[in-house]
This record gives C-alpha cells, sequence and structure tokens, in this order.
C-alpha cells in the first residue's frame, strides 16, 4: 500500500533540487517585486484595518482589553515598532467621536489594498492551475473586505483565548492536597496561540486568494513553514532593531514607517515563498499525473 504520493516521494527524494525549483520559479514570477507592492499596500492597511477592528469589537469586549491584546501580538507583526503604531491608534481612538461615514468607508477601502494585491500576486504565482472558469469581477472586489472581517473576528476570538489563559493563569488549583499554579503557562499558551493564529492566516490566505483549488493540507503546511519562518526571522529584526540598527539616526521621523514596510516585504516575501513551494508541489504532481494532487 502506496503511503506517500509520487509527488511527495520525489520531493523527499530530491529536496535541494526542489528548493532550487521553487526559487527558480519564485524569480521567474518576479517575486521580490511582489512583495514589495504587497509590503507597500500593508503599509496603508495596517492602522486602519485596526482602528476598524477595535471600532467594531469594543462594542463586545472593552476597549482597553482589546488594545491590550493588540499589544502583545502587534510585535509579531511589526517587530519593535509595535509601541509606536499603538501610539497612534490610540490618539485616533481619542478622537473617534468625529469618524463619520465618509471617513469609516474610506479607512474601510484602505483596509482592504493589501489583500487586493495579494489576490493579483497568488494569480501570478498559481497560473499554472487550468481553471475552468475566471473568478468574477464582484467576488474579487468582495474578497478583501471578506478577509477583513475574517481577521475581525479572530481578534475577538484571540482576546477572549487571552482573557481565558489569564483568568486561569492568575488561580490556584488544589489537587491531592497541594496547590497548583498555572501561571508559569501563561506565557506559552500565549506564545502557541499567537503561533497558531499566524499559521491560520497563512493558509487562509493560501486557499481563498488564489483561483482554483487548494487543498487544506497543503495550505496548512505551507502556513505552517511561513509562520515558523517568519518566527526566527522576527526574532532577528528585533534583536537587530534593538541593539544595531541606527535606522532612528538615518531616517528621523520616518523611522517607524521604514521599519514597519522592511519588516511587511519580509512577511510578504515569506509569504509568497510559501505559495510558490505549494505551487511548485502542484505542478509535479501534474507532470507525473497525479491526480490525487
Amino acid at each position: 500500500m502506496r503511503v506517500l504520493s509520487p509527488s511527495a516521494e520525489r520531493v523527499l527524494r530530491h529536496p535541494l533540487g526542489f528548493a532550487l525549483r521553487v526559487l527558480r520559479g519564485f524569480a521567474a514570477n518576479q517575486g521580490v517585486l511582489l512583495a514589495g507592492a504587497i509590503a507597500y499596500y500593508a503599509l496603508l492597511s495596517l492602522v486602519p484595518l485596526l482602528i476598524l477592528a477595535i471600532i467594531l469589537l469594543s462594542h463586545l469586549v472593552d476597549q482597553a482589553v482589546l488594545v491590550e491584546t493588540l499589544a502583545h501580538y502587534l510585535e509579531w507583526l511589526v517587530p519593535s515598532q509595535s509601541t509606536a503604531l499603538l501610539g497612534d491608534i490610540e490618539h485616533f481612538l481619542d478622537q473617534r467621536a468625529a469618524i463619520g461615514v465618509v471617513l469609516f468607508f474610506t479607512m474601510l477601502f484602505f483596509s482592504s489594498l493589501a489583500f487586493s494585491v495579494v489576490e493579483k500576486a497568488m494569480a501570478v504565482i498559481f497560473a499554472h492551475r487550468d481553471v475552468a472558469y475566471k473568478r468574477h469581477a464582484l467576488v474579487s472586489a468582495i474578497l478583501p473586505y471578506s478577509f477583513v472581517l475574517f481577521l475581525v473576528v479572530l481578534l475577538f476570538v484571540v482576546t477572549a483565548l487571552s482573557i481565558i489563559f489569564e483568568t486561569l493563569a492568575g488561580g490556584s488549583y488544589s489537587f491531592l492536597g497541594l496547590t497548583w499554579s498555572l501561571a508559569v503557562l501563561s506565557g506559552p499558551s500565549l506564545y502557541l496561540l499567537g503561533l497558531g493564529v499566524e499559521t491560520l492566516i497563512f493558509a487562509a490566505l493560501y486557499i481563498i486568494m488564489p483561483v482554483g483549488r487548494t487543498r487544506p493540507s497543503h495550505a496548512l503546511i505551507g502556513g505552517l513553514s511561513a509562520a515558523l519562518l517568519w518566527e526566527a526571522t522576527r526574532h532577528g529584526l528585533t534583536w537587530y532593531f534593538t541593539t544595531l540598527s541606527k535606522a532612528s539616526i538615518v531616517y528621523g521621523s520616518l523611522t517607524t514607517s521604514v521599519i514597519v514596510l522592511f519588516s511587511m516585504e519580509i512577511a510578504a516575501t515569506l509569504l509568497l515563498l510559501g505559495a510558490q513551494v505549494i505551487a511548485e508541489y502542484e505542478r509535479i504532481g501534474l507532470e507525473q499525473g497525479d491526480s490525487s494532487h
């Protein structure tokens, strides 16, 4: 009984060859250029998206708790710059009474820009897919806003789980005559929660954004790989920007924007590399006539 598909066996027999194939495909698709476009629009989308999320969720969760949750997990997205971004967001929220319909829809438009660019970049990487239909223009228009809604719901779930973990960690529990505290598990639990959220976001992008079907197992493997690579990268970026970097001297008041843009370009590159891995794996299946992949 065959355990692995012919495609998987080929990749395992020649992992270096597969890696080189992925890099060649990434270069042929102008992956770095696509990542730069995603990073630029992500910079425009980030603050409006976070403001919208807080405004919408503040009807369900205390705003201070939401901001505290963002303070913890925003560092995962923009290493060493979360405090500056949160300061801008809190300043805007202090003026929330001035938000009107026009400003609300303007923020909604800008918050979706990055996802529109991701969809176009995925179309380039997955151009090999012989799909029988083109995505309707209306679907493409609605898709970014649907993903914004998905992220808002995800933030609500993460906030609720964070509150539960911190509540459990703050208590003491008796068992077999001994008193136990779960405080030591609070940090690892929140870290694993953040890693799971990263993986889920990457996987959702691989499933939803490309035209055609991406197997959930492929999306999860690609999502976990991209999340682990980003974890290693962001720790390196945090160390560099807090110890060696002279960006604040060179760029002055533009420092936050430059560092956030640079971090997002790296994250976008890893996102597209994960997509390229899935695309090349699919191409191997097509070459071998592997109908199951």
